[in-house]
């Protein structure tokens, strides 16, 4: 409906009008298929667009425009572009003061529209203008698509039911009339009972408040023509659903049987194109076949000698592994005996550490006795000083005589440190070139194991390819088997023709059936008279129907039974064909054992790379561990170094700073 929107406020833009607010607020707002503009008044440039939109539009199927206040020729113009559309099914107009002009336009869109099943034309001044309601009667007599007229208050006077009469015995579609509260009086209810037995459709007419008589009022009421078209309605009704019900039955049925023959047509054409290409391929290779029967045995012979030497192969391979396993070992060994070593080492150099650590705490000890007895002799030399100075000179060389035997004791503990350190980093080099070695030799032992493996390999896999070239000649004697199949079924494919010929011969008389059903129903339809007689007929015509049906479901079951039989046919040469496959598959179980062993070689010799690798790294890592614990115990050497000169430094500069910083005159008997 947007598109609809669009076109209206294009259309006004074109004739230079604004199109209304209110319309294009309920353009924009309708449902899907309704376009509802009650209570909104319409100007003519409105009606003129609607109404040219009208004419095409395709999906519009109910159109409401009560008490829109619509002038003459607005709705004029809309009634002109309604009289070509061919989908709108439902009109409202009521309370739009329609009049002489709006009547000839109701009668020309009655007499050209042929979709429009109910119209409402309530509170209108229809039957004020005489020869404007003939006009409109006239199109309502020649219309033959409407079903439901609503014309209550539209001063409809006698002689404008009289023109209704007219026009409803010329009408064969409408079913519903109401002229409710109009002043048709006693003349015009009377020319409307004396119709009604002419009308052959009208099974409902409200005639209250007309001032018509009540005998009359009931003599409409208990019309047998009405009763009569009531039931003549609702029969044709009930014939026309079951005329769709059996007719979708039909055609559902139609579909089924063209479905299942199209599908058995593209599958006998397969089947066909098969047996071509396996009769051509059967051809060419009927020779080959005699001659691989002929070379089967010996070509056995060689494979069980191939297997032979496989298990030998097999057998050397496991005599290197052991070999592999048993090297392994060794360097496992090896390695643990390096460990034990290194292990000594390390508590020799750890006990090494701990001696020249005692001894330098020996020294510092004797540093610091030496320190306290000299603070004692200066406590004398403070007690005694004019008597001991001439000792002076002789303590301060034994300080020193001291100090230089401390630098002495420093520098030789370095060149002790440095000496360790060499001969430790000698002996890493040491074992760092011996575990390169052993790599390398292991490196070429397995690298010999692999050549040796890769040539197996080749070997089974040559024997792998003579295996396949003979379980292709044995595929060939399979297809050649398979032909033969294809043969019978070749023959079942033609019995199922000549059963599906006639199934068609079946539908062709269906389609007899069908026709004379429906010439039967035209019957039916002309002599709507005797509707007693034509219920019968109708009942009649339901048992054919239904003993149809049980022919066909009876057909349907001969065609299932054929189908079982054929895929029986197919499922025994299916059987025989699962058969020769299961004895190529025990040849190919074979191979499968042979590829299986050579698998599990493989992963052995993985297996044995793998904890080669990890031996390896596990070698690597505690080198680099032992490395660690040399760097931190040097770091700890070098900082006890320091921590030792420091204390000498800070010593000698006290012992100087107090020889040198105590002059002679300071030190008096007194202090």
């Amino acid at each position: 409906m947007e598109e609809f929107r669009r076109s209206y406020s294009r259309l006004c833009q074109e004739s230079g009008a604004e199109p209304q607010e209110a319309v294009l607020q309920q353009l924009h707002q309708l449902p899907r298929g309704r376009l509802d503009l009650a209570t909104q008044s319409l100007t003519v440039d409105t009606c003129r667009a609607l109404g040219t939109l009208l004419q095409t539009e395709a999906l519009l199927r109910e159109l409401v425009l009560s008490d829109c206040m619509l002038s003459e020729e607005g709705a004029t113009l809309l009634l002109q572009g309604l009289c070509t559309n061919p989908v709108v099914r439902l009109l409202d107009l009521k309370g739009n003061n329609l009049q002489a002009a709006g009547a000839e336009a109701l009668g020309k869109l009655l007499r050209q529209n042929k979709s429009i099943q109910s119209l409402t034309l309530e509170w209108n001044h229809l039957g004020a203008w005489e020869d404007a309601f003939a006009s409109f009667c006239g199109g309502l007599s020649a219309n033959g698509a409407l079903q439901q007229l609503d014309l209550r208050n539209n001063q409809i006077s006698h002689k404008g039911a009289e023109e209704l009469a007219l026009a409803l015995k010329g009408n064969a579609s409408l079913q519903q009339l109401d002229l409710r509260w109009n002043n048709i009086g006693l003349l015009g209810g009377r020319a409307l009972v004396n119709c009604l037995p002419s009308n052959r459709t009208l099974w409902r007419l409200d005639l209250a408040g007309n001032n018509v008589p009540g005998d009359v009022l009931r003599a409409v009421g208990t019309e047998q023509a009405m009763d009569h078209n009531q039931d003549r309605h609702a029969t044709f009704r009930e014939s026309q659903a079951r005329t769709h019900v059996l007719s979708k039955e039909v055609r559902h049925l139609r579909e089924e049987k063209s479905k299942q023959f199209l599908d058995l047509m593209e599958t006998i054409d397969k089947q066909r194109e098969e047996m071509a290409r396996g009769s051509r391929a059967s051809a060419a290779r009927v020779g080959q076949l005699q001659e691989a029967l002929n070379e089967r045995q010996s070509i056995i012979n060689a494979l069980k000698a191939k297997l032979q030497m496989t298990e030998a192969a097999l057998a050397l391979s496991e005599q290197k592994a052991q070999d592999l396993r048993e090297l392994l070992a060794a360097a496992e060994q090896e390695q643990l005996s390096q460990s034990q070593k290194q292990a000594k080492e390390r508590r020799l150099e750890q006990q090494e550490a701990a001696e020249r650590e005692s001894k330098l705490l020996r020294d510092l000890s004797a540093a610091n006795e030496k320190n306290l007895s000299l603070r004692n002799q200066v406590d004398e030399l403070e007690r005694k000083v004019k008597s001991q100075q001439e000792q002076l000179f002789l303590t301060r060389q034994e300080l020193t005589n001291t100090s230089a035997e401390l630098k002495i004791r420093a520098v030789q503990a370095e060149e002790r440190l440095d000496m360790e350190k060499r001969r430790s980093r000698q002996s890493l080099e040491d074992a760092e070139n011996l575990r390169l070695k052993e790599v390398e030799h292991m490196t070429r032992h397995l690298e010999e194991s692999e050549r040796a493996m890769q040539e197996r390999v080749q070997r089974l896999e040559a024997t792998r390819l003579s295996l396949e070239e003979e379980l292709s000649r044995v595929k060939a004697a399979a297809l050649s088997q398979r032909s033969q199949a294809e043969e019978e079924l070749i023959k079942a494919r033609s019995q199922a023709h000549r059963e599906e010929q006639h199934l068609a011969h079946l539908e062709d008389k269906l389609r007899l059936l069908t026709l004379a059903r429906d010439e039967a129903q035209g019957t039916c339809l002309l002599q709507q008279q005797k509707v007693v007689e034509a219920q019968a007929r109708a009942g009649q015509l339901s048992l054919q129907v239904d003993g149809l049906q049980r022919r066909l479901e009876e057909l349907q079951q001969e065609l299932s039974s054929k189908d079982q039989e054929k895929v029986a046919e197919v499922n025994r040469v299916r059987v025989e064909l699962q058969e020769q496959n299961g004895r190529l598959q025990a040849e190919l179980t074979a191979q499968e054992a042979l590829r299986e062993k050579v698998a599990a070689l493989e992963r052995q010799l993985k297996v044995l790379a793998r904890d080669h690798r990890e031996a390896l790294r596990d070698r690597e890592s505690e080198n680099a561990s032992l490395r660690e614990k040399l760097r931190l115990r040097e770091v700890e050497i070098a900082r006890v170094r320091d921590e030792e000169a420091q204390r000498a430094s800070l010593l000698q500069s006290a012992v100087l700073a107090y020889v040198q910083g105590t002059p002679p005159r300071a030190l008096s008997p007194q202090k």
